[in-house]
């Protein structure tokens, strides 16, 4: 592809000012989320660096593949840098000239900012399922798009699920790229590159707002959401988009699937049910108590069965006990980030020690 050097040096400075700055603007005492979102956010824009390289490298996917992937990396970030630089301009035009409207609508905010604990943790949690239901609403419609000009949904999952044998399949044979490219289906690209846009507009939201200088336009979000302690710290919507798309990065679709669900749905039962019924609060953990934690089990397994099986529910059912129970206390770190990334990496080296396969109960 012509200009591929050019696009691609662009797509690494952007990666490389985006890891710089998330420990910058990062919160110093969360040591284990500001490790773990760095070395993910690290995994996974070191693996597109060198995908794209192999990928540039095979003359039968320089015409279609090459000028799709620069496409789906390029444009949200330019999307993102053209927001960013407009809305800083309106921003600092507004401060100039209008400085005590600016000032009566900033405090008006902070104003209507919830203080319920069950909505603020209600609001936070709807956003995560919301999630979760438009990317089904994108597969269905994407499925539909396929069916109807195709006359089948062939090519959808991958060929082969084992993904750390793809991958050492990929280190040893470097020119296998062509063939691993077009096993992993469509929904494997999709899920993928849509929390890849999510989580890079995410991760520019939590930049500029802790900026003093750049403004983005949908900042007025986390000075609804986070209080003024929580302000100092990332919020959690920012661990939550880069677990996810770490998870899709290394997870076939039916487990990210899965993943996802038990992040959104999951969590938020465990939390809803804790902080409404909750009476027995667990011995080491006093925020957290074992009628949420219980509720989450329940919500993990039905949303695991539907989309891996009876196995992998089990399997999916015992880590995210787990890592609800020991997050936060004794170890220090977000269940946003601890549950998609634990989850995926799990299935990754289970799937390839024992090969434990799934099914999804929805296409039976």
């Amino acid at each position: 592809m012509e200009y591929f050097s050019i696009w691609y040096l662009i797509i690494l400075a952007s990666f490389s000012f985006i890891l710089f700055n998330y420990m910058y603007f990062s919160y110093k005492e969360e040591k284990l989320n500001n490790f773990l979102g760095f070395m993910s956010l690290l995994f996974v824009y070191i693996h597109i660096a060198f995908i794209l390289l192999l990928i540039n490298q095979e003359f039968t996917l320089q015409s279609f593949v090459i000028p799709l992937w620069i496409t789906v990396l390029g444009v949200p970030l330019i999307i993102v840098i053209l927001l960013l630089l407009i809305s800083t301009g309106i921003v600092f035009l507004n401060k100039r000239f209008f400085k005590k409207e600016f000032v009566r609508l900033s405090d008006k905010i902070n104003q209507k900012r919830i203080q319920s604990k069950v909505k603020e943790d209600s609001l936070r949690k709807v956003n995560h399922i919301l999630v979760f239901i438009g990317l089904l609403f994108v597969w269905y419609i994407g499925l539909l798009v396929v069916q109807i000009s195709t006359g089948s949904s062939d090519g959808m999952l991958p060929e082969e699920n084992n993904m750390f044998l793809l991958y050492l399949k990929l280190i040893n044979r470097p020119n296998s790229i062509v063939d691993i490219i077009a096993s992993l289906g469509w929904l494997y690209y999709l899920f993928f590159f849509s929390f890849y846009t999510l989580c890079l507009f995410i991760i520019t939201i939590e930049f500029s707002r802790k900026s003093t200088f750049f403004s983005f336009p949908l900042n007025i979000l986390p000075k609804l959401y986070l209080s003024e302690k929580e302000k100092e710290k990332y919020g959690t919507y920012l661990y939550f988009a880069i677990g996810q798309m770490f998870s899709a990065f290394i997870s076939p679709p039916m487990i990210f699937l899965a993943i996802l669900g038990i992040s959104s749905i999951s969590d938020s039962m465990t939390s809803q049910v804790g902080i409404r019924y909750g009476k027995r609060h667990i011995l080491w953990n006093d925020k957290k108590t074992w009628e949420g934690t219980i509720a989450g089990i329940i919500t993990t397994f039905l949303i695991s069965f539907l989309f891996v099986g009876m196995l992998w529910a089990l399997i999916f059912t015992v880590l995210f006990l787990l890592f609800d129970i020991f997050t936060d206390k004794p170890i220090k770190i977000s269940d946003n980030l601890l549950i998609p990334i634990g989850c995926g990496v799990f299935y990754i080296i289970i799937r390839f020690i024992f090969n434990f396969n799934y099914y999804s109960i929805i296409f039976m």
